[in-house]
């Protein structure tokens, strides 16, 4: 009489099979290579990101047809995804380039495509600027005035993705410093015809602030550095502040002001605010999805509040998208915020001109 195999859950080892070929060692222990292959198995299981459900799933078919023996699921899964990996590639390689018809691409796949077929992808964008910057507002939350734009790049390829995967790919490609100048120097081009009053929020990684080009591009503009708010985009490593803060101190002296994400847990947050001492905290969505009815995102949000007026620091709210959350956030000391409830991206030059100042 046969039995329905136990589905592998996390904190679960699956029992092995009865009989003497069950691959125990001498004495009925558990080989080595079996306990390894089922915590491999029980790590990857447990992870909760959404791009690794197709992975997970075909690791559960895996066990679920070698119960018992973790190893030989382990083995079989990773041949099978390496086997396909290997055919995504060589299709990402045929496949019609942007433009032409049945033009597609692999973003988001929880499978890799070749590193020179990204890299392609990238330097196509590079080097026909096919990008263009757009601007949300950043409102005063007191009166509702317009007070800064955020700088948003939107990529004008025909087979799509986010920017967030965008800049992904070009990091992956080793070409992330480029793309990153890209969309700066189309930022600062498009902050030209913005409202003389209002301050531009400038996205960019802690490497590319170290970068020596990032001064030299900045002193040719024509934006006021008084008006330039410089957003690291990712948690900085445990070595990164001080020389982040000693390469931006020339440009600080004229005005330019740093903003820090709460990205990462909260204490790394904490020790970079301490360090960097930025003028401007943002919050993310991440932070400030649902905060009208989540008891820990707001008094994490309290504790960055009184920690900017420590510091003498504003604290910008963005991902605002609720009446709810804009009301909470305002009553926890937020003074600035910006989403989808304050106003929507735009690449209009006619709309950014009626973000008048207050009267």
């Amino acid at each position: 009489m046969s039995t329905e195999p136990k589905p592998f859950t996390p904190g679960t080892v699956p029992a092995p099979g009865s009989g003497s070929q069950d691959g125990r060692a001498p004495g009925g222990e558990e080989p080595p290579v079996r306990r390894q292959a089922a915590e491999i198995i029980e790590s990857v299981l447990s992870e909760s990101r959404p791009d690794q459900e197709e992975i997970k799933e075909r690791l559960r078919e895996s066990l679920a047809a070698n119960p018992g023996h973790p190893e030989t699921a382990l083995l079989e899964h990773l041949i099978a995804v390496r086997a396909v990996a290997r055919f995504r590639d060589r299709m990402q390689d045929t496949v019609p380039g942007p433009g032409t018809a049945g033009a597609r691409q692999l973003t988001g796949s929880v499978f890799p495509r070749s590193e020179a077929a990204v890299r392609s992808r990238i330097e196509a964008v590079l080097h026909g600027r096919m990008l263009v910057t757009a601007f949300q507002p950043v409102r005063d939350l007191a009166d509702g005035s317009v007070i800064g734009a955020g700088a948003m790049t939107r990529f004008l390829g025909e087979d799509g993705g986010s920017t967030e995967e965008w800049f992904a790919d070009a990091k992956h490609a080793r070409l992330a410093g480029d793309l990153e100048f890209a969309a700066l120097e189309s930022a600062l081009a498009a902050a030209a015809e913005l409202p003389a009053h209002l301050f531009v929020t400038l996205k960019l990684s802690p490497a590319t602030c170290l970068d020596p080009l990032l001064p030299v591009l900045l002193e040719e503009t024509a934006l006021d550095p008084a008006r330039m708010v410089l957003e690291l985009t990712e948690a900085m490593t445990r070595e990164q502040p001080a020389p982040v803060v000693a390469a931006l101190a020339p440009l600080r002296r004229k005005g330019l002001r740093l903003a820090i994400d709460h990205a990462g847990s909260f204490f790394t947050s904490i020790r970079h605010i301490r360090h960097v001492r930025p003028e401007i905290i943002t919050l993310d969505r991440n932070l400030i999805a649902g905060i009208d009815t989540d008891e820990v995102r707001s008094s994490l949000v309290e504790a960055l509040v009184g920690l900017a007026e420590h510091i003498g620091a504003v604290v910008i709210a963005q991902g605002i998208e609720t009446a709810e959350e804009l009301a909470t956030v305002t009553a926890l000391g937020v003074t600035a915020g910006q989403g989808y409830f304050l106003g929507r991206p735009t690449t209009r030059p006619a709309d950014w001109k009626e973000w008048t100042p207050a009267r």
